[in-house]
Protein backbone atom coordinates (compact mmCIF):
# COMPACT_ATOMS: atom_id res chain seq x y z
CA UNK A 1 0.00 0.00 0.00
CA UNK A 2 1.17 3.61 -1.00
CA UNK A 3 0.08 5.87 1.58
CA UNK A 4 -0.37 9.43 -0.45
CA UNK A 5 -0.66 13.31 0.67
CA UNK A 6 -1.79 15.86 -1.41
CA UNK A 7 -0.85 19.38 -1.25
CA UNK A 8 -3.08 21.68 -2.30
CA UNK A 9 -7.04 22.79 -1.83
CA UNK A 10 -8.37 23.41 -4.42
CA UNK A 11 -10.91 21.90 -7.54
CA UNK A 12 -7.76 19.57 -8.97
CA UNK A 13 -7.12 18.11 -5.37
CA UNK A 14 -10.58 16.39 -5.82
CA UNK A 15 -9.81 14.79 -9.01
CA UNK A 16 -6.02 13.26 -7.32
CA UNK A 17 -7.75 12.68 -4.11
CA UNK A 18 -10.82 10.34 -6.76
CA UNK A 19 -7.55 8.80 -8.31
CA UNK A 20 -5.92 8.06 -5.23
CA UNK A 21 -9.15 6.23 -3.88
CA UNK A 22 -9.79 4.48 -7.49
CA UNK A 23 -6.27 2.60 -7.27
CA UNK A 24 -6.55 -0.32 -4.85
CA UNK A 25 -2.96 -0.35 -3.77
CA UNK A 26 -3.16 3.60 -2.97
CA UNK A 27 -4.98 5.27 -0.10
CA UNK A 28 -4.67 8.83 0.76
CA UNK A 29 -3.42 9.60 3.92
CA UNK A 30 -3.55 13.44 4.35
CA UNK A 31 -3.77 16.90 2.87
CA UNK A 32 -2.80 20.38 3.44
CA UNK A 33 -3.90 23.55 1.60
CA UNK A 34 -3.88 27.37 2.73
CA UNK A 35 -7.85 27.66 2.17
CA UNK A 36 -8.66 25.86 5.25
CA UNK A 37 -12.61 25.65 4.68
CA UNK A 38 -12.20 24.01 1.40
CA UNK A 39 -9.36 21.82 2.72
CA UNK A 40 -11.23 20.41 5.38
CA UNK A 41 -13.82 19.96 3.25
CA UNK A 42 -11.84 17.47 1.26
CA UNK A 43 -10.51 15.61 4.32
CA UNK A 44 -13.72 14.96 5.79
CA UNK A 45 -14.77 14.04 2.01
CA UNK A 46 -12.04 11.44 1.30
CA UNK A 47 -11.70 10.57 4.73
CA UNK A 48 -8.31 11.66 5.63
CA UNK A 49 -6.49 13.97 7.92
CA UNK A 50 -6.39 17.71 7.71
CA UNK A 51 -2.80 19.43 8.68
CA UNK A 52 -2.71 22.69 8.95
CA UNK A 53 0.99 23.11 8.09
CA UNK A 54 2.90 21.57 4.87
CA UNK A 55 5.76 20.25 7.72
CA UNK A 56 2.54 18.67 9.35
CA UNK A 57 2.02 16.69 6.83
CA UNK A 58 5.18 15.56 5.07
CA UNK A 59 6.62 14.59 9.16
CA UNK A 60 3.72 11.60 8.99
CA UNK A 61 5.50 8.46 8.39
CA UNK A 62 2.88 6.58 7.19
CA UNK A 63 2.98 8.82 3.59
CA UNK A 64 5.21 7.51 1.18
CA UNK A 65 4.40 10.12 -2.00
CA UNK A 66 3.00 13.89 -2.31
CA UNK A 67 0.49 14.44 -4.89
CA UNK A 68 1.23 18.22 -5.64
CA UNK A 69 -1.88 20.14 -6.40
CA UNK A 70 -1.10 23.76 -5.78
CA UNK A 71 -0.94 26.73 -8.27
CA UNK A 72 1.13 26.26 -10.75
CA UNK A 73 4.30 29.16 -9.98
CA UNK A 74 3.72 27.50 -6.68
CA UNK A 75 5.03 23.93 -7.25
CA UNK A 76 9.00 24.56 -6.88
CA UNK A 77 8.13 25.12 -3.08
CA UNK A 78 6.02 22.05 -2.79
CA UNK A 79 7.76 19.89 -4.79
CA UNK A 80 11.20 20.67 -2.83
CA UNK A 81 9.62 20.11 0.03
CA UNK A 82 8.22 16.92 -0.37
CA UNK A 83 11.77 15.21 -1.70
CA UNK A 84 13.78 17.27 1.21
CA UNK A 85 11.05 14.82 3.05
CA UNK A 86 12.10 11.74 1.28
CA UNK A 87 9.08 11.84 -0.42
CA UNK A 88 8.22 10.75 -4.23
CA UNK A 89 6.63 12.86 -5.85
CA UNK A 90 3.98 13.72 -8.20
CA UNK A 91 2.77 17.14 -9.50
CA UNK A 92 -0.13 18.81 -11.26
CA UNK A 93 0.72 20.24 -14.93
CA UNK A 94 2.75 22.17 -15.69
CA UNK A 95 5.27 20.75 -13.35
CA UNK A 96 6.64 24.54 -12.99
CA UNK A 97 6.52 27.85 -15.25
CA UNK A 98 9.89 27.56 -16.34
CA UNK A 99 12.20 24.90 -17.18
CA UNK A 100 14.87 26.74 -14.70
CA UNK A 101 12.59 25.96 -11.47
CA UNK A 102 11.67 22.65 -13.54
CA UNK A 103 15.43 21.70 -13.70
CA UNK A 104 15.89 22.39 -9.67
CA UNK A 105 13.21 20.08 -9.05
CA UNK A 106 14.64 17.34 -11.62
CA UNK A 107 18.16 18.15 -9.20
CA UNK A 108 16.81 17.60 -5.25
CA UNK A 109 14.33 14.53 -6.50
CA UNK A 110 17.84 12.96 -7.49
CA UNK A 111 19.65 13.92 -4.90
CA UNK A 112 17.04 12.76 -2.62
CA UNK A 113 16.49 9.91 -4.68
CA UNK A 114 13.01 10.18 -4.99
CA UNK A 115 10.90 9.15 -7.83
CA UNK A 116 9.35 12.92 -9.69
CA UNK A 117 6.53 12.13 -11.94
CA UNK A 118 3.99 14.64 -13.45
CA UNK A 119 0.74 14.73 -14.30
CA UNK A 120 -0.31 14.88 -18.11
CA UNK A 121 -2.86 12.37 -18.14
CA UNK A 122 -4.14 12.46 -21.67
CA UNK A 123 -1.48 10.28 -22.95
CA UNK A 124 -2.92 8.15 -21.34
CA UNK A 125 -6.04 7.33 -22.97
CA UNK A 126 -6.90 4.54 -25.90
CA UNK A 127 -7.40 7.20 -28.56
CA UNK A 128 -3.98 8.66 -28.05
CA UNK A 129 -1.98 4.92 -27.28
CA UNK A 130 -3.66 4.10 -30.93
CA UNK A 131 -2.24 7.46 -32.83
CA UNK A 132 1.63 7.08 -31.02
CA UNK A 133 1.41 3.31 -32.09
CA UNK A 134 0.48 4.19 -35.75
CA UNK A 135 3.21 6.65 -35.88
CA UNK A 136 5.71 4.52 -34.70
CA UNK A 137 4.75 2.23 -37.31
CA UNK A 138 5.20 4.80 -39.74
CA UNK A 139 1.77 4.36 -41.12
CA UNK A 140 1.38 7.73 -42.04
CA UNK A 141 4.46 7.84 -44.76
CA UNK A 142 6.35 10.76 -44.79
CA UNK A 143 4.47 13.29 -41.95
CA UNK A 144 3.97 17.20 -43.79
CA UNK A 145 1.39 18.57 -40.99
CA UNK A 146 0.92 18.68 -37.11
CA UNK A 147 -1.12 21.14 -35.81
CA UNK A 148 -2.91 21.46 -32.64
CA UNK A 149 -6.07 23.69 -31.63
CA UNK A 150 -7.67 24.57 -28.30
CA UNK A 151 -10.22 26.73 -28.87
CA UNK A 152 -11.71 27.09 -25.57
CA UNK A 153 -13.74 29.26 -23.71
CA UNK A 154 -13.26 30.93 -19.65
CA UNK A 155 -15.81 34.15 -18.75
CA UNK A 156 -14.67 36.93 -16.74
CA UNK A 157 -15.52 35.50 -13.71
CA UNK A 158 -13.23 32.38 -14.13
CA UNK A 159 -10.12 34.87 -13.85
CA UNK A 160 -11.95 37.01 -10.88
CA UNK A 161 -12.41 34.03 -8.82
CA UNK A 162 -8.51 33.50 -7.68
CA UNK A 163 -6.20 35.71 -7.20
CA UNK A 164 -3.49 33.70 -9.42
CA UNK A 165 -5.14 33.08 -12.27
CA UNK A 166 -3.72 35.45 -15.05
CA UNK A 167 -0.63 36.32 -13.27
CA UNK A 168 2.66 35.39 -14.17
CA UNK A 169 3.92 35.05 -10.67
CA UNK A 170 1.68 31.82 -10.34
CA UNK A 171 0.10 30.65 -13.12
CA UNK A 172 3.15 31.14 -15.08
CA UNK A 173 0.91 31.97 -18.51
CA UNK A 174 -2.58 32.33 -19.99
CA UNK A 175 -4.68 30.38 -22.49
CA UNK A 176 -1.00 28.57 -23.44
CA UNK A 177 0.70 27.73 -20.28
CA UNK A 178 -2.91 27.07 -18.16
CA UNK A 179 -5.40 25.47 -20.80
CA UNK A 180 -3.57 23.84 -23.60
CA UNK A 181 -0.43 22.52 -22.28
CA UNK A 182 -2.12 19.14 -22.42
CA UNK A 183 -2.30 19.57 -25.91
CA UNK A 184 0.86 20.73 -26.60
CA UNK A 185 2.71 18.26 -24.81
CA UNK A 186 0.48 15.62 -26.62
CA UNK A 187 1.65 17.04 -30.41
CA UNK A 188 4.98 17.06 -29.37
CA UNK A 189 4.59 13.88 -27.98
CA UNK A 190 3.44 11.97 -31.06
CA UNK A 191 5.11 14.33 -33.76
CA UNK A 192 8.57 14.80 -32.74
CA UNK A 193 10.46 17.74 -31.10
CA UNK A 194 10.25 21.10 -32.54
CA UNK A 195 12.80 22.56 -34.23
CA UNK A 196 12.07 26.22 -34.35
CA UNK A 197 9.05 28.38 -34.04
CA UNK A 198 7.42 31.91 -34.34
CA UNK A 199 4.57 33.25 -32.49
CA UNK A 200 1.98 36.19 -31.02
CA UNK A 201 0.22 36.00 -27.95
CA UNK A 202 -2.54 38.44 -26.58
CA UNK A 203 -5.12 39.16 -24.25
CA UNK A 204 -8.13 40.33 -26.77
CA UNK A 205 -11.47 39.61 -24.40
CA UNK A 206 -10.65 39.88 -20.81
CA UNK A 207 -9.94 42.27 -18.26
CA UNK A 208 -7.40 42.52 -15.45
CA UNK A 209 -5.06 39.64 -16.57
CA UNK A 210 -1.32 39.62 -17.11
CA UNK A 211 -1.40 36.89 -19.83
CA UNK A 212 -2.93 35.76 -22.87
CA UNK A 213 -6.30 34.75 -23.80
CA UNK A 214 -4.95 34.28 -27.65
CA UNK A 215 -1.86 32.93 -29.21
CA UNK A 216 -1.42 31.83 -32.69
CA UNK A 217 1.86 29.65 -33.61
CA UNK A 218 4.02 28.49 -36.32
CA UNK A 219 6.19 25.19 -35.86
CA UNK A 220 9.22 23.65 -38.01
CA UNK A 221 9.42 19.93 -36.40
CA UNK A 222 12.88 18.00 -36.61
CA UNK A 223 11.61 15.76 -38.81
CA UNK A 224 10.51 18.19 -41.48
CA UNK A 225 6.85 18.61 -40.63
CA UNK A 226 5.27 21.91 -40.41
CA UNK A 227 2.66 23.11 -38.13
CA UNK A 228 0.60 25.47 -36.19
CA UNK A 229 -1.14 25.81 -33.10
CA UNK A 230 -3.93 28.06 -31.58
CA UNK A 231 -5.19 28.26 -28.11
CA UNK A 232 -7.60 30.90 -26.63
CA UNK A 233 -9.99 31.15 -24.22
CA UNK A 234 -12.37 33.00 -25.55
CA UNK A 235 -14.14 30.97 -28.13
CA UNK A 236 -17.42 30.69 -26.40
CA UNK A 237 -19.28 27.78 -27.57
CA UNK A 238 -22.69 26.22 -25.67
CA UNK A 239 -21.03 23.15 -25.15
CA UNK A 240 -17.36 23.70 -25.94
CA UNK A 241 -15.32 22.75 -28.74
CA UNK A 242 -13.08 19.93 -28.11
CA UNK A 243 -8.90 20.11 -28.03
CA UNK A 244 -8.25 18.66 -31.56
CA UNK A 245 -4.59 17.72 -32.71
CA UNK A 246 -3.95 16.67 -36.79
CA UNK A 247 -1.43 14.32 -38.41
CA UNK A 248 -1.73 14.25 -41.88
CA UNK A 249 1.35 12.59 -44.33
CA UNK A 250 1.34 11.28 -47.48
CA UNK A 251 -0.21 7.76 -46.59
CA UNK A 252 -2.90 8.96 -43.55
CA UNK A 253 -4.61 11.44 -41.58
CA UNK A 254 -6.20 11.56 -38.28
CA UNK A 255 -8.08 13.87 -36.47
CA UNK A 256 -7.57 13.63 -32.73
CA UNK A 257 -10.47 15.06 -30.77
CA UNK A 258 -10.22 15.26 -26.98
CA UNK A 259 -10.11 11.19 -26.49
CA UNK A 260 -12.16 9.96 -29.63
CA UNK A 261 -11.14 10.40 -33.62
CA UNK A 262 -13.14 12.72 -36.43
CA UNK A 263 -11.07 10.66 -38.91
CA UNK A 264 -8.99 8.01 -38.77
CA UNK A 265 -8.01 7.16 -42.38
CA UNK A 266 -5.05 5.16 -43.78
CA UNK A 267 -3.78 4.13 -47.65
CA UNK A 268 -3.16 1.18 -46.19
CA UNK A 269 -5.92 -0.25 -43.92
CA UNK A 270 -5.70 -3.06 -41.62
CA UNK A 271 -7.97 -4.92 -39.33
CA UNK A 272 -7.41 -2.88 -36.36
CA UNK A 273 -8.52 0.43 -38.03
CA UNK A 274 -12.22 -0.89 -38.33
CA UNK A 275 -11.99 -2.02 -34.40
CA UNK A 276 -11.04 1.71 -33.53
CA UNK A 277 -13.85 3.40 -36.41
CA UNK A 278 -16.24 0.97 -33.85
CA UNK A 279 -15.22 2.49 -30.46
CA UNK A 280 -12.93 5.36 -30.62
CA UNK A 281 -14.82 7.50 -33.08
CA UNK A 282 -16.21 11.13 -32.04
CA UNK A 283 -20.27 10.99 -31.26
CA UNK A 284 -20.02 14.95 -31.37
CA UNK A 285 -19.26 15.05 -27.12
CA UNK A 286 -18.89 18.33 -25.60
CA UNK A 287 -14.92 19.36 -25.26
CA UNK A 288 -13.44 17.69 -21.89
CA UNK A 289 -12.40 21.01 -20.07
CA UNK A 290 -13.42 23.18 -22.96
CA UNK A 291 -16.14 25.87 -21.16
CA UNK A 292 -15.52 24.03 -17.19
CA UNK A 293 -11.83 23.13 -16.10
CA UNK A 294 -14.04 20.66 -13.73
CA UNK A 295 -15.67 18.82 -16.68
CA UNK A 296 -13.03 16.05 -17.07
CA UNK A 297 -12.87 12.93 -16.53
CA UNK A 298 -10.71 10.94 -13.93
CA UNK A 299 -9.64 7.93 -15.82
CA UNK A 300 -6.56 9.89 -17.49
CA UNK A 301 -5.91 10.58 -13.90
CA UNK A 302 -5.93 7.12 -12.33
CA UNK A 303 -3.52 5.83 -15.00
CA UNK A 304 -1.07 8.49 -14.77
CA UNK A 305 -0.91 7.47 -10.92
CA UNK A 306 -0.79 4.01 -11.51
CA UNK A 307 1.99 4.40 -13.50
CA UNK A 308 3.82 6.20 -11.00
CA UNK A 309 3.00 3.83 -8.31
CA UNK A 310 4.83 1.31 -11.02
CA UNK A 311 8.09 3.82 -10.62
CA UNK A 312 8.17 3.73 -6.64
CA UNK A 313 7.41 0.05 -6.59
CA UNK A 314 9.90 -1.25 -9.49
CA UNK A 315 12.63 1.72 -8.79
CA UNK A 316 11.84 3.05 -12.46
CA UNK A 317 11.45 6.18 -14.57
CA UNK A 318 7.82 6.59 -14.86
CA UNK A 319 6.67 7.58 -18.37
CA UNK A 320 6.20 11.46 -17.42
CA UNK A 321 9.31 11.70 -15.91
CA UNK A 322 10.55 15.58 -14.88
CA UNK A 323 12.34 15.75 -17.74
CA UNK A 324 9.56 14.75 -20.02
CA UNK A 325 7.11 17.22 -18.18
CA UNK A 326 9.50 19.71 -18.83
CA UNK A 327 9.38 19.85 -22.56
CA UNK A 328 5.78 21.40 -22.90
CA UNK A 329 7.22 23.99 -20.41
CA UNK A 330 10.20 24.73 -22.72
CA UNK A 331 8.28 25.02 -25.84
CA UNK A 332 5.63 27.42 -24.28
CA UNK A 333 8.14 29.36 -22.51
CA UNK A 334 10.13 29.84 -26.66
CA UNK A 335 6.57 30.89 -27.64
CA UNK A 336 6.65 34.00 -25.59
CA UNK A 337 10.39 34.53 -26.32
CA UNK A 338 9.05 34.71 -30.08
CA UNK A 339 6.37 36.74 -29.27
CA UNK A 340 8.54 39.51 -27.50
CA UNK A 341 11.58 39.64 -29.28
CA UNK A 342 9.31 39.11 -32.74
CA UNK A 343 11.92 36.37 -33.83
CA UNK A 344 11.95 32.84 -34.68
CA UNK A 345 13.51 30.92 -31.77
CA UNK A 346 15.20 27.45 -31.92
CA UNK A 347 14.72 24.78 -29.58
Amino acid sequence: MIGFGIIGGGMISRFHAEAIKAIPNAKLIGIYGRNEVKTKAIATEYQCNYHSSIEGLLSDSSITAVSIATPSGAHLSGCLAAARAGKHVICEKPLEINTDRINQIVKVCEDENVILSGIFNRRFNSAVVALKKAIDQGRFGKIALCSAYIKWYRDQAYYDGGAWRGTWELDGGGALMNQSIHTIDLLQYLAGPIAKLTGSVGCITHENIEVEDNAVVLLQFKNGAKGVIEASTSCWSENGHPAEIHICGSEGSVFLKDDKFSVWEFENELQEDQIIKSTLMDKGDAGLGANNPGAINVDGHIQNLKDFIHAIKNKSKPTISGREAAKSVQIINAIYQSDETEKWVEL
